[in-house]
């Protein structure tokens, strides 16, 4: 899922917040993604994997 060298991971989302749960779309906004096919480079950092993780079906991620 990561990329040691970099320690970035690219995360794209792809799918909607619609109907989703208040905690999930919190989460995709603290992430900084808004809206489908929003790309972001964030660090490989333990709370960003958390993150990731509660949301996975919502996003694709890339190391």
């Amino acid at each position: 899922m990561a990329n040691s060298s970099t320690g970035k991971l690219k995360v794209t989302q792809i799918a909607s917040a619609i109907g989703r749960k208040k905690d999930q779309k919190q989460t995709l906004t603290g992430l900084g993604l808004n809206r489908i096919g929003a790309t972001r480079e964030l660090q490989d950092t333990p709370a960003i994997r958390g993150m990731i993780y509660k949301i996975r079906h919502l996003l694709k991620v890339e190391g």
